[in-house]
């Protein structure tokens, strides 16, 4: 059985274009992908976290399979996935990615007490 795999890159922009390089993710880079026939590309998570003069960025994508992986990011799939417009804002980032097998994946409901 294949395991779900989760990706995770991380990337480094000025706080001034943050609020940009969120947006480009969300309404340009993932749906590109998706308009490529990355059906496998399940979910995409985008977190932050704020430094004195920067703001990181880590991402966490989860594919249905390896071979979604490459067909993402190509063979050589550990190479991270950056595009052009992507990579004039960013002040630095990972130039690799990291993959993990999903083993489990706990949701807690909330209680209504």
């Amino acid at each position: 059985m294949d395991h779900k795999i989760i990706r995770t890159w991380r990337g480094w922009t000025t706080i001034e274009n943050a609020p940009i390089y969120e947006s480009m993710l969300v309404n340009e880079v993932f749906p590109e992908v998706k308009k490529k026939g990355v059906t496998g590309l399940e979910k995409v998570s985008i977190s932050t976290k704020h430094h004195k003069n920067e703001v990181e960025f880590y991402l966490v994508l989860q594919f249905d399979t390896l071979n979604s992986v490459k067909l993402f990011a190509g063979n050589d799939y550990e190479t991270a996935y950056i595009p052009e417009n992507a990579k004039r804002i960013l002040l630095r980032y990972d130039t690799t990615a990291q993959h993990y097998e999903l083993r489990k994946e706990l949701i807690f409901q909330k209680s209504n007490q």
